[in-house]
C-alpha cells in the first residue's frame, strides 16, 4: 500500500550545507534552459566552474529545472549531486532536498553523517563550517511519520535499501516527497522533497562550526552575528 498523503505548510525548515559552496551560481541568473549555451561561451566563467555546477544537470528532465530565481543553483545542486551511495530517499542517480523542521534536527543529521565520513577516513580532529539554509513548502508529501510496524523499515538506522525502494516507487508515481521521522534525533521530523520547484523561498542564514576533538560528538559553535 502507498503511504498516505498529507498537505503541509512548512516554514523555516533547516538544511545545512558546507560553506565552501557559493551562495549564488549560474542558475540564479539564467532565465531558461535555452540560455545555457550562451553561458558556456562567456569568458568570465571558467570551464571548471561550469562543469561543477552544470555537469550533472541532465540527471533531471528539463521541465524540472529551476532557474532565474535566487538560490536556484543551491536547490539544483541537491538534486544533481547525490552521494555515490544515495541517501535515505534517493538513489545515486538523482538527489533530493533534505531538511529538518527544526534546527536541532538538522544539526543531528550533520553530526551523524559527517562524523561517519570522518571515521571512515580515520580523522578524529577537524573543523567543518556549514551554512544554514531556510526553505518553505506549501505542497503535499507522502507521510510515513506514524510509528507503525509498516513504517519501521523505512526508518532503518543502518540501511537505506527499503527506503530507497519506496522513494523510487513514489517518484515514478509523481510524488512530491516524503515526510518522515528523524532517525538521528528522537522526536525530530524531516522532509525529503523530490521536486526542485517545490523548494520555496530558499535563503541563506548563519554559519556554524563543527569541531571534532577526538572521540564523541563535535562542539557546535555559531559563527558571526
Amino acid at each position: 500500500m502507498t503511504p498516505p498523503v498529507t498537505n503541509v505548510v512548512l516554514t523555516d525548515t533547516c538544511r545545512l550545507i558546507a560553506s565552501r559552496y557559493p551562495v549564488q551560481g549560474i542558475l540564479d541568473v539564467v532565465a531558461s534552459p535555452a540560455d545555457l549555451p550562451y553561458i558556456f561561451e562567456l569568458e568570465s566563467w571558467t570551464n571548471d566552474r561550469i562543469s561543477t555546477e552544470m555537469g550533472l544537470l541532465h540527471r533531471l528532465p528539463e521541465e524540472e529545472w529551476v532557474m532565474g530565481r535566487p538560490m536556484a543553483s543551491i536547490v539544483m545542486a541537491a538534486f544533481c549531486h547525490p552521494r555515490p551511495e544515495g541517501g535515505r530517499f534517493n538513489s545515486s542517480q538523482r538527489g533530493a532536498w533534505y531538511a529538518g523542521t527544526l534546527l536541532d534536527t538538522a544539526h543531528a543529521e550533520v553530526v551523524y553523517h559527517r562524523g561517519r565520513e570522518l571515521a571512515e577516513v580515520g580523522v578524529s580532529e577537524t573543523r567543518l563550517q556549514m551554512r544554514l539554509y531556510r526553505a518553505d513548502f506549501r505542497t503535499s508529501f507522502h507521510d510515513i511519520r506514524a510509528r507503525t510496524p509498516r513504517n519501521r523499515r523505512w526508518h532503518n538506522p543502518s540501511s537505506y535499501t527499503e527506503s530507497q525502494a519506496l522513494a523510487a516507487e513514489l517518484l515514478a508515481q509523481g510524488s512530491h516527497g516524503v515526510l518522515y521521522r528523524s532517525v538521528r534525533r528522537p522526536g525530530g521530523e524531516c522532509v525529503a522533497c523530490f521536486r526542485p520547484a517545490l523548494v520555496e523561498n530558499v535563503r541563506p542564514d548563519v554559519h556554524f562550526e563543527y569541531r571534532w576533538e577526538g572521540a564523541g560528538a563535535p562542539r557546535i559553535r555559531r559563527l558571526g552575528s
